[in-house]
Order: structure tokens, then C-alpha cells, then sequence
């Protein structure tokens, strides 16, 4: 028992190191790595404690917090838009058809993370920086690299309309030439491109995102008893059911979903076309043999992402609420509970 904990423990350090001494991406003007040194220093293990607990609870909400992020920071950059609720302001991000899947429980962590961390330093921390937090540590959590997020940004405070959503976020139907250019018009190279689909190493999917794949005829790149398992689990197009995006370790943030590539065992054509295409083929390949270089990769390839228009110094601002912008007064027994709550905590 020793053993197998030192044993965790040394492999924990030696991500944590291998990490730090790959070459970091330049940071955005107004971020820091140490932005709450001063004002919040206990931020990241009030993150990483709550966390804890409920990726032990309930292990797909790694990838839920994980996708989030993903989500916000593609459309308009990582300023928490897609916390949002909708409101005279117009349509919340979230009611666009590639967020409808988003989970509703990463929502409610994301707050509930906002409150502890309120609790105990204030409003200086803005709701888009806990979210980039809460991708790492679910990463972490889950058996992947550690690393330093950049933080200091700034919450939006307006809304993307559904149409930049869809545009701006990569469809499972999408092949690789798609997602290059998408990515390309945001500063990630091939490279990163690749590296950041290794998300998808955790985490569930609904069936319609892929039956596209089986139905009416099996797309002639899936491996044939992969594709019979799936339709298995989805015996119709539109079935509602949800299948593992990665086959191997569907639980551990590892470099399986490159090796389920290989074999031909990709879910979505946005992943599987990065094995197809002579452009993305050896990174896969590489990333499939070395799981210290995909490491490596995913760390930069996080740090850019995560750097995407942000908001910083006097524009935005840091929310009371993460689903509402400071405006936005609206009343309601959740607010009220909530003022209810923080007095009788600081009265006990």
C-alpha cells in the first residue's frame, strides 16, 4: 500500500516537473502567473479541495468542467460568456445546439467555486479565471499534467449570438481541414490542434454527434467491430444514449485516444480524420508512442487556448454571480437564499 502511494506520489512529481521545464507559451499583457498572490493566495487549493471531492464523486465531471472551458474560450474568447444565463441581453450561449450537451452540474460547480472563493477573499477573482483553473485540476484530478494556468482575466459582459457559437466551435462532422483553419484564425498550429482533441481521452457522447458515421452506411474508416459496438449502444440515428469517447481508459486523461486513432477507433470524424490526413497523421503517431510528449504539447497548446481575447485590466469585470453580469439585478429566492446564507455564516 506504501508503495503504490509513493509510487503515485513520484509519478505526480515527475509530471508536475516535466511540465514546468517545457517551454512555456509568452503571456498575454495583464496576465500573470502569480496574478492572486496578494489578494487570494489560497485560490488554487480551495479549487483544488472542492475539486477533490467531486471528481471522486462523480469522475465525468472532469471532463464536463474540461469542455467548458474549451467552449468559452472559443467563442470570443475566455471571458465566461458561456456562464451566462439568458437575460434582456439576449439568448444565453448556452441554448446553441453544440452547448446544449454542455453539463449542467459544471455550471453549479463553477458558482459554488465562485462563492467559497468569495467567502474568503472577496469579489477579486473573476468567474473566466476559476473556469481555466477548474479545467487543470480535472485534468490533474483525473491522472493528467499539472501546470500553471496564466490568470487575470476579466468576466464579459455581453453574450455571442448562437450563429458565432456554432461558427466558432469545431463540429464532430468537421474533418481535419476545418479544424486547422478554424484553429489557425485563433493562433493554434497543427500541433496544438492535435494536442488539444486529446480532451476527448476522457468523457462521454451523445449518440447523435457520430451516428452520422453508422447510419445509413458505416463510414469506411471506423473499425468494423468498433462501429457494431457503437450501434449496439445506439441502435438508431437519433438515439439519445451516450457511449465513452475513448474505448482503452475512458476515466484517465492519457494518450489511449491517440492509440484508439491508430486502431481506427476515433468516435467523431474530428478525431478520427486526424489520423487520416497525411498533415496530422505523425503527431498522432507521436503523441500515440510518447505520452510525456503529448503532455508536453497539451500544457502549451492549454496555455495558448486559455490566452484567447481575453479581457483584462479596466475592460470586463469580476462577477458577483458567474450566470449574471453585475447589471443584471434580477432578483430571485436563489439570490435571496444565497444573501441569507453568507449573513448566517458570518454571524456563526
Amino acid at each position: 500500500m506504501v508503495s503504490t502511494t509513493l509510487s503515485s506520489f513520484l509519478l505526480v512529481l515527475l509530471v508536475s516537473f516535466f511540465v514546468t521545464e517545457a517551454q512555456r507559451p509568452a503571456l498575454t499583457k495583464g496576465l500573470s502567473w502569480s496574478f492572486y498572490q496578494s489578494s487570494c493566495p489560497q485560490l488554487e487549493s480551495i479549487i483544488r479541495k472542492r475539486l477533490q471531492k467531486q471528481i471522486k464523486d462523480d469522475v465525468g465531471q472532469a471532463a464536463g468542467l474540461l469542455r467548458l472551458h474549451f467552449h468559452d474560450c472559443f467563442v470570443q474568447g475566455c471571458d465566461g460568456s458561456v456562464l451566462l444565463d439568458g437575460s434582456a441581453g439576449g439568448p444565453s450561449e448556452q441554448t446553441a445546439v453544440p452547448n446544449l450537451t454542455l453539463r449542467k452540474k459544471s455550471f453549479k460547480i463553477i458558482d459554488d467555486l465562485r462563492k467559497r472563493i468569495q467567502d474568503e477573499c472577496g469579489q477579486v477573482v473573476s468567474c473566466s479565471d476559476i473556469t481555466a483553473i477548474a479545467a487543470r485540476d480535472s485534468v490533474v484530478l483525473t491522472g493528467g499534467p499539472n501546470y500553471d494556468v496564466p490568470l487575470g482575466r476579466k468576466d464579459g459582459v455581453n453574450f455571442a449570438t448562437e450563429q458565432a457559437t456554432i461558427d466558432n466551435l469545431v463540429a464532430p462532422s468537421a474533418n481535419t481541414t476545418t479544424l486547422l483553419s478554424l484553429l489557425a484564425t485563433k493562433g493554434l498550429d497543427a500541433t496544438d490542434a492535435v494536442a488539444l482533441s486529446g480532451a476527448h481521452t476522457i468523457g462521454i457522447s451523445h449518440c447523435p454527434s457520430f451516428t452520422d458515421r453508422l447510419y445509413p452506411n458505416q463510414d469506411s474508416t471506423m473499425d468494423k467491430t468498433f462501429a457494431n459496438n457503437l450501434k449496439g449502444s445506439c441502435p438508431t440515428a437519433d438515439s439519445n444514449n451516450t457511449v465513452n469517447m475513448d474505448i482503452r481508459s475512458p476515466n484517465v486523461f492519457d494518450n489511449k485516444y491517440y492509440v484508439d486513432l491508430m486502431n481506427r477507433q476515433g468516435l467523431f470524424t474530428s478525431d478520427q480524420d486526424l489520423y487520416t490526413d497525411r498533415r496530422t497523421r505523425g503527431i498522432v503517431t507521436s503523441f500515440a508512442v510518447n505520452q510525456s510528449l503529448f503532455y508536453e504539447k497539451f500544457v502549451i497548446g492549454m496555455i495558448k487556448m486559455g490566452q484567447m481575447n481575453v479581457l483584462t485590466g479596466g475592460n470586463g469585470e469580476i462577477r458577483n454571480r458567474c450566470d449574471r453580469r453585475n447589471k443584471d439585478k434580477k432578483v430571485d429566492i436563489a439570490t435571496v437564499v444565497e444573501e441569507l446564507e453568507e449573513t448566517f455564516s458570518a454571524l456563526f
